[in-house]
C-alpha cells in the first residue's frame, strides 16, 4: 500500500547520491511530495514535483504505477535512479514509456563570473527590458503554455514571492522569454528557462539566465541547472556551468 509519510525526510536514504535539487525540494517538504511503500523504514520511494517523478530504493511496481489524486497532467517524466528501476518502468508501462536522455550539470559554487554575467544580461534588443517576476507577471506566465513552468510549481503568488525567484524579458508589456525557479529548496532553486518561439535567437535566454544567476548569488541561493537537450547544455556552459553526465528518463504518456 502506497503512503505519504508525515516526514518526507524519512525517504532520504533511498535517494542517497542523487543531486537533483527537485528531489531536495520534496525531501525537505518545500514543494512536491514523497510517496513510499510504508510509513516507517520505507524500502521504496517516489519524489514527485510538477511533471517529474524520481524513483529510489527497491524497485516497486505499485509505486511505478501510482498516480496521486491531485495529479492532473496526462504525462510524467519518470527518472529512475537505478538500472533496476529502468527495467521495471519499461516492463510496467511498455510502449507508453518513451526513453529520453537528459543532461546533468555539475553543481559548483565558485564557477560564476559576476562581471561576465552582468555583461551577458545587458545584451538585449533595444525594445526589451528585464524584470523580476511580480504578481502581474506571475499571472501572465500562467496564461501561456510555454511560460507556465516559470511559476506553476508554486500553489499561489504568495508562495512564489516567498521562496521563488524569476526574471523575464518584456516587450510591449508581454513576456517573451524568462528564467525562473522551476522549484525551490532550502539552499537554492532549480532553473527553468524558455523563450517564446517567435522571439528565439536574440540572446534573450542568455540575458535572462545571467540576470537570474546574479540575483541568486546576491541572495546566497544556488542556481541549479539540469538540461533537457544539448542546446541547454551549451547555454549553461556560456553562463559558467560545466557538464557532468547523461542520464535516462522516461516520458510516460498517457499517464493514467
Amino acid at each position: 500500500m502506497i503512503c505519504k509519510p508525515k516526514n518526507p525526510a524519512v525517504a532520504a536514504p533511498l535517494f542517497a547520491g542523487c543531486t537533483d535539487t527537485s528531489v531536495f525540494s520534496c525531501l525537505q517538504g518545500v514543494l512536491g511530495a514523497v510517496y513510499t511503500d510504508r510509513e516507517d523504514d520505507p524500502q521504496s520511494a517516489m519524489a514527485i514535483i510538477n511533471v517529474f517523478a524520481f524513483f529510489g530504493g527497491k524497485p516497486n511496481a505499485e509505486l511505478v504505477r501510482f498516480r496521486p489524486e491531485y495529479y492532473k497532467s496526462d504525462f510524467v517524466f519518470a527518472v529512475p535512479l537505478s538500472r533496476e528501476w529502468e527495467t521495471l518502468i519499461e516492463r510496467e508501462w511498455k510502449d507508453a514509456a518513451q526513453k529520453v536522455t537528459r543532461y546533468a550539470i555539475k553543481k559548483e559554487k565558485d564557477v560564476f563570473d559576476p562581471d561576465k554575467l552582468q555583461k551577458l544580461a545587458a545584451v538585449l534588443p533595444a525594445d526589451c527590458a528585464l524584470q523580476l517576476i511580480d504578481e502581474a507577471l506571475y499571472t501572465q506566465c500562467l496564461q501561456h503554455s510555454w511560460s507556465k513552468d516559470f511559476v506553476c510549481t508554486y500553489p499561489d503568488y504568495e508562495t512564489f514571492a516567498k521562496i521563488g525567484l524569476g526574471v523575464v524579458a518584456v516587450k510591449n508589456g508581454e513576456i517573451i522569454a524568462g528564467a525562473s525557479s522551476f522549484s525551490s529548496y532550502d539552499e537554492g532553486i532549480e532553473i527553468e528557462i524558455a523563450t517564446r518561439e517567435d522571439c528565439r535567437r536574440q540572446g534573450l535566454a542568455t540575458a535572462c539566465g545571467a540576470r537570474l544567476i546574479s540575483e541568486c548569488l546576491q541572495r546566497n541561493l544556488y542556481p541549479s541547472w539540469d538540461a533537457a537537450n544539448t542546446m541547454s547544455v551549451g547555454l549553461s556552459a556560456k553562463l559558467g556551468y560545466h557538464f557532468s553526465h547523461e542520464y535516462t528518463a522516461y516520458k510516460i504518456c498517457p499517464y493514467v
